[in-house]
């Protein structure tokens, strides 16, 4: 356990964490959803490539892991475009039903499905002059990507249970953390649609690729969560807890590090915050001192298998034992997964479960 230092101890540490502060942490886009933080070359070609692409009325696909920073990429896009004063509608296409995403992004007219007693506009129509952005567009069912390649292709789709048909005059940005290529591929996602999407393609790299820009994000994320949680009393990191943030690998990315830091805050009794602070998983008291079943030794059945199915299933065993073990704590089930919390919640979304 580290000791928390003197004041004097303290007080240098402050001088130290302003200056390394100063030199460190670069933000380089305020944008309507948040500030995008980071020095990494990839980070501001991202950015000079949505920059120099916003006037136009082209589609973008937006690539990388959950947790990446795509919708706040987006959001510097839509703010940089003429569409800026319009809504930005963000929709995630795999947390909708396959059975309700038309009416969702479409709307739907009265009396189109019971239970449909008035008229209800989509999202699409809610993006009207503004930006439709479809988060993980790699889930949409191919019943739903022939009605989006329409929308691209002519500018106008019909409501469920509406022979009308509306003009629609929305820039649509894609994001996905999947190989669509793959997809394609596979039989899963449209070329066609994929090609529309692809105009311009711009990739966000996971933080255990941009290493350095994890000290400026942990010092931004502080800094904000002092400011809304009242912890002025919070200087900053000790130096084994920013290494220990730097040496961990983040498999949920930015999102999961701003989790971390906001823990830390809660928890820590200040002034610094400290290894114990960070979530176990982090620290690396919450790591399992066993390696995980080797799955690679079940045998191959003769007759063959279906992988995917399988697949599917072992995860579904997985993510329900978690729920059983932490008596639907979806928090600490997250945790025991390696997720982050928003993704459990999209996969029990996604599968039913």
């Amino acid at each position: 356990m580290q000791h928390r230092g003197s004041a004097a101890e303290v007080s240098d540490a402050l001088s130290e964490c302003e200056v390394t502060s100063v030199v460190a942490l670069t933000a380089l886009k305020a944008t309507s959803r948040g500030t995008i933080v980071g020095r990494h070359p990839s980070i501001r070609s991202a950015l000079s490539t949505l920059e120099r692409v916003a006037r136009s009325t082209c589609t973008v696909l937006i690539t990388g892991e959950s947790g990446t920073g795509k919708e706040l990429a987006v959001a510097a896009l839509h703010d940089a475009s003429p569409r800026a004063k319009k809504p930005l509608v963000a929709v995630n296409c795999g947390a909708i039903p396959e059975n309700l995403i038309e009416s969702e992004l479409f709307g739907h007219a009265r009396g189109a499905f019971t239970g449909a007693h008035a008229a209800r506009p989509g999202w699409l129509a809610k993006a009207e002059g503004g930006t439709l952005f479809l988060d993980e567009v790699g889930e949409l069912p191919l019943s739903m990507q022939v009605k989006i390649l329409r929308v691209l292709q002519q500018k106008e789709y019909s409501p469920v249970g509406d022979s009308h048909v509306q003009r629609s005059d929305v820039r649509i940005v894609a994001a996905t953390n999947r190989d669509l290529l793959a997809q394609v591929a596979a039989g899963r996602f449209r070329e066609d649609l994929y090609y529309r999407l692809n105009v311009v393609h711009v990739h966000l790299p996971p933080l255990r690729e941009r290493t350095d820009d994890i000290e400026g994000l942990a010092r931004f994320f502080l800094r904000s969560f002092c400011d809304r949680l009242d912890r002025s009393d919070l200087v900053g990191f000790s130096p084994e807890a920013m290494a220990t943030l730097r040496a961990y690998d983040w498999p949920g990315n930015i999102r999961t590090l701003e989790n971390a830091v906001e823990r830390a805050v809660l928890l820590s009794d200040g002034p610094m915050v400290l290894v114990e602070d960070l979530p176990p998983t982090v620290s690396g008291a919450g790591r399992l001192s066993q390696p995980p079943p080797a799955v690679t030794e079940l045998p191959l059945p003769d007759t063959g298998i279906d992988l995917r199915g399988a697949i599917q299933e072992y995860e579904n065993n997985m993510i329900r034992q978690a729920l059983d073990r932490t008596k639907g704590n979806r928090n600490r089930a997250a945790q025991l997964l390696g997720l982050n919390r928003t993704t459990l919640v999209e996969m029990l979304k996604r599968k039913g479960l």
